[in-house]
């Protein structure tokens, strides 16, 4: 779908649908909030993270902690959502406990400042899919339009022609560049409560890398650091790539209402338990979208109320399949990189 009709799509005075919407929500208690829900949530990952380490230490030098660096990647994923489920608000109605917590699951967790990630995001929820606005369309390492790539430059032009097969090894780097991002994050000035950010991500770095290399010879060491950040990398990109990727792109100032800003550059994935749990609710990024601070756990109750709103006022509804969400997403980036295959 083109910028064009995404705008032929939304008719004036639309303003007020997304009012309607929120009355059916609120209507149905999916704003209010779980914190018994939050509290099992979060002792539940504490304890299986804590878990894992524990099992890190005993182990010892042993081939198996290759199954620990997995199982951490895992662990250090479901951190990261509990931060952008805190960074919400879902969790925390005001913004002191917010942050501290925050903080403490991104920053001193898996070593990725809160403060940069939120200001990034914030952005991104703002304006999703906008070439101009929106942080996570930034062509560079990949181009997501024909228009970017036919603009590219230097890494973005080279990587672009055959992103959409280098995707997912490039993912292998999602978790170190995480990392890096917070660490230039903390270097210059501007960031609220620098200092404590800082003062958090050194003490994850050096508790994390003290750990590997106390407990197991430099070699094994190694191999779990690049095990361990290598499929957190792909875990973390496995669950925002199916969300917007491969969905409409915008420019300039579309003349779009609220509501269909924010679904018609979305994509829903269908899903059970296991891919809630593993997706952390994103599945549902239409509803999250409309409602960020929604509780995560309200958005599959949500979703037959948008859907079927959707269809009232037929604006396009896109849910689909995990595999297939990433073969849209792999054969948009294929079909952008297109302009830099001919020049080549």
């Amino acid at each position: 779908m083109t910028t064009e009709n995404l705008v032929q799509s939304a008719p004036a005075g639309s303003g007020s649908d997304f009012a309607r919407l929120s009355r059916r929500i609120a209507d149905a208690g999916l704003l209010a909030r779980r914190p018994g829900y939050y509290t099992f949530r979060i002792t539940l990952v504490t304890a299986l993270f804590t878990g894992g380490w524990v099992a890190f230490a005993l182990l010892g030098d042993s081939w198996w902690q290759l199954a620990i660096a997995v199982f951490q990647a895992f662990m250090f994923g479901q951190i990261a959502l509990l931060s952008h489920d805190l960074a919400h608000r879902q969790v925390f109605r005001t913004r002191r406990p917010t942050e501290i917590a925050g903080r403490i699951a991104g920053n001193l967790g898996v070593g990725m400042s809160y403060g940069w990630w939120m200001d990034k995001h914030t952005r991104h929820h703002a304006n999703p899919n906008h070439e101009e606005l929106d942080p996570d369309v930034d062509p560079d390492i990949l181009v997501w339009s024909k228009d970017q790539a036919r603009a590219s430059r230097g890494v973005p032009r080279f990587i672009g022609r055959y992103q959409a097969f280098l995707f997912f090894p490039l993912l292998t780097l999602e978790g170190l560049n995480l990392h890096w991002s917070g660490i230039r994050s903390v270097a210059k000035p501007g960031l609220r409560a620098r200092g404590v950010e800082a003062a958090l991500l050194a003490t994850h770095f050096v508790v994390y890398l003290s750990a590997l290399f106390i407990v197991l010879p430099p070699g094994l060491a190694l191999l779990f650091f690049v095990v361990h950040q290598g499929v957190w990398g792909v875990y973390m990109g496995s669950i925002f790539a199916p969300n917007h990727k491969g969905m409409p792109t915008l420019t300039g100032r579309p003349e779009l209402d609220f509501l269909r800003k924010q679904v018609l550059t979305s994509r829903n994935v269908r899903g059970g338990a296991v891919i809630d749990v593993a997706l952390g609710g994103l599945n549902y990024q239409i509803e999250h979208h409309l409602f960020p601070s929604m509780p995560s756990v309200h958005l599959r109750r949500a979703q037959p109320i948008v859907r079927d709103y959707c269809a009232e006022l037929g604006v396009p509804y896109l849910q689909t399949g995990l595999i297939d969400s990433y073969r849209q997403a792999l054969t948009h980036l294929h079909e952008t990189g297109a302009p830099l295959r001919k020049r080549s």
